[in-house]
């Protein structure tokens, strides 16, 4: 029976003997296990920035936007016609079952003032449903209500960034901006919701009712007209069948002929936007593969020095299985020692790759997130590959000729 102590001992003691030799061998797996973790933070932090952004535009998301159409036989590009009305939105709302909320959109960029500030930004007239669509909620004041898009009343909801540029430390509630030279009461202040996935900020905006748009701001010739409504389907298994109904009813409302091209366009944004989140877990997998290639290198350089060892401990093999040891003992010192190399060395490349990760994100501003999950995968991964690289030579230790061993010079 093997004396596991006893053999952890004398492989502990070979190790020490040779410090130097034993430090320049984990250095492998130190500098292999540091990048992993490191190279994995970096990829789940950049995946995790992505489900922030897509969690931040909304969930379950359809964009409807006008088509391309044809007039005298040239085909115009998408979006050169307005095709979309509020009717249109009105309707997808009360007929469309998996439809969950609607807002038409009406937006123009202007100058925006307040006292001696000013501040240039987008302005979006739609309907009290954007808050519902892009989840967003309120930190102060009131929603627009059905009578403020009745009446086309001047009020207006901020985004922070206009907040903080235009009102610095003074309550916009109930101050009058001026929007195209239109004095807009300020009814409200939209929560923060950072940048976008194409680095937009999300936060400079200002919410107008689409009616009040139309006739104060933009002044379309065609009433009534917007330039895309967005959708919310009830949940994302009803994103399919949300496509489906609002297509069929713009068709019936365009009166759209089986022999045409759709005057609009339905698009799926929660969908662009996983694939986005997808290629990011890609990316993290494509990393963390990568920085595995220098665990193997350090494996090999494991079993380079094992090998040497075994040439150069030959006479001590012969000694040992002269007195008694089994083959078994020879593999399992051996095996101990390259596992205590690779484990040694995994444990100071956990410290190295987590430091390396908060220097990244100290130093470039990448957002990085070291998980257990990577840790236990990185240190799990330098244990096998201790294993696995130094049973070639803890084999060949055991099979060496005890009296050719203790010949050996």
């Amino acid at each position: 029976m093997i004396n596991i102590t006893s053999t952890l001992k004398i492989a502990l003691r070979a190790l020490w003997v040779n410090k130097m030799r034993s430090f320049l061998t984990m250095l492998g797996i130190i500098i292999g296990v540091g990048a992993v973790i490191t190279m994995l933070a970096v990829g789940t932090g950049a995946s995790e920035k992505i489900s922030e952004q897509i969690a931040s535009v909304g969930s379950n998301l359809i964009i409807v936007i006008p088509g391309s159409i044809t007039q005298g036989g040239i085909r115009m590009g998408m979006g050169s016609q307005s095709t979309l009305t509020r009717d249109d939105a009105e309707a997808i709302e009360k007929e469309c079952s998996a439809v969950k909320a609607v807002a038409p959109v009406l937006n123009t960029a202007a100058q925006i003032i307040y006292g001696n500030q000013n501040w240039a930004t987008g302005v979006y007239g739609t309907s009290p449903g954007i808050l519902e669509v892009k989840d967003c909620g309120l930190v102060a004041g009131r929603n627009f209500i059905d009578q403020d898009i009745r009446s086309a009343n001047k009020v207006c909801l901020l985004g922070q960034t206009i907040v903080d540029n235009l009102f610095g430390g003074i309550d916009p509630i109930g101050q009058i901006i001026r929007i195209k030279k239109v004095p807009f009461t300020v009814i409200g202040i939209l929560e923060p919701k950072g940048q976008s996935l194409m680095g937009q900020d999300q936060d400079d905006v200002i919410y107008v009712p689409v009616t009040t748009a139309q006739k104060r701001l933009v002044g379309r010739a065609t009433p009534g007209m917007v330039r895309s409504i967005m959708v919310k389907a009830i949940s994302a298994d009803h994103m399919a069948l949300a496509e489906k109904q609002v297509t069929e009813l713009l068709r019936q409302r365009h009166r759209t002929g089986s022999n045409k091209d759709d005057d609009f366009t339905v698009r799926n944004l929660t969908q662009m936007m996983q694939v986005a989140e997808q290629s990011a877990n890609v990316m993290t997998i494509l990393l963390g593969a990568i920085a595995s290639i220098s665990l193997i290198i350090g494996g090999i350089g494991i079993m380079n020095i094992m090998l040497v060892s075994v040439t150069e401990r030959t006479r001590e093999i012969g000694i040992r299985m002269a007195i008694g040891a089994k083959t078994w003992d020879i593999r399992v010192q051996f095996i101990i020692e390259a596992l205590t190399l690779s484990m040694i060395g995994g444990i100071f490349g956990i410290v190295t790759g987590v430091t390396g990760a908060n220097i990244l994100s100290a130093v470039a501003g990448w957002s990085t997130i070291v998980s257990a999950l990577s840790i236990f995968l990185a240190f799990g991964f330098s244990g096998l590959v201790g294993i696995f690289f130094g049973f070639y030579p803890a084999y060949k230790a055991s099979l060496l000729n005890p009296i050719d061993a203790l010949r050996y010079e």
